[in-house]
């Protein structure tokens, strides 16, 4: 299975072009086969977005003003998929498409809605047609369509599902699939591992982190802080999550953590997750 890093992670350690060049060689050495990108991220973004990601501990950094595909071809990595908000997909596919191709990948991700109510079955069924009409729109390029979820997918609507429910059942498989975030549906109380049997052969890709706390020494109360930590240090099931997604037919694991990372520091910690993942290719 091939392993990439996401993008999100490297906001602070790609603002130079010589600061990006040693990172990526520093992934690459670590055994990772390439990045996922962020769209948001290899172009200049609007000072709101700046603004939100940094809010949802993602600063993005000043890479937005570098040369990435150049980078990535120097780098010697692979570009695993483009994330993308559905609102710019529509908008501006052949943009879209012309940055995916730019980078050599076929596969593009639309990272989830902001300001978007997830408990409204009407608009969950509405959005579901969205990414049916945007997958079939790249379909016609020779791309294809992700979903990557976080946790609001797991609302529960009036007819007794979750939105993610009626996501996969109205949604077609011919021109939407999915990328499996399994840290946040287990941060949402959700069973991980059910939700990937579910998906089956329409899980693609697989967003990996692992979860737990970084407390030592007494704590002040009987109640830990859970957060993102590095594979193998925390407390989910990664290897059962693993089997799954070997049955699933999934060619590709996507590191993904946004804060706390050891001696806060991203690439001392997506170090460290490759030798988790190194020993499972």
């Amino acid at each position: 299975m091939k392993t990439y890093v996401q993008q999100i992670m490297l906001g602070t350690v790609t603002s130079t072009e010589e600061q990006t060049r040693q990172t990526l060689k520093r992934i690459k050495a670590a055994g990772y086969d390439g990045l996922e990108l962020n769209r948001f991220m290899i172009h200049p973004s609007s000072l709101m977005v700046r603004l939100m990601t940094r809010a949802a501990g993602m600063p993005t950094g000043n890479g937005g003003k570098l040369d990435w595909p150049g980078l990535i071809k120097d780098s010697g990595l692979l570009v695993a998929s483009l994330g993308v908000d559905l609102g710019s997909l529509e908008r501006e596919a052949d943009q879209v498409i012309q940055d995916a191709r730019s980078f050599a990948t076929d596969t593009v991700v639309v990272t989830g809605m902001y300001r978007f109510d997830y408990g409204n079955e009407s608009a969950v069924r509405e959005l579901a047609q969205r990414l049916n009409k945007a997958g079939q729109s790249l379909k016609g390029e020779g791309l294809s369509l992700l979903y990557h979820n976080h946790n609001v997918e797991l609302l529960p609507l009036p007819s007794g599902k979750r939105a993610y429910d009626v996501l996969i059942e109205e949604t077609d498989p011919e021109l939407v699939n999915f990328e499996f975030d399994s840290y946040w549906f287990t941060d949402g109380g959700a069973d991980a591992k059910l939700w990937m049997k579910k998906l089956g052969s329409r899980m693609k890709l697989w967003h990996l982190t692992d979860r737990g706390s970084r407390q030592s020494g007494p704590a002040m109360t009987p109640i830990l802080k859970a957060d993102s930590v590095e594979l193998g240090t925390g407390n989910m099931d990664l290897d059962g999550l693993w089997e799954i997604s070997v049955t699933n037919g999934v060619q590709s694991v996507v590191l993904e953590s946004h804060k706390n990372w050891i001696d806060k520091d991203p690439v001392k910690s997506l170090e460290l997750s490759a030798k988790w993942l190194n020993a499972r290719k």
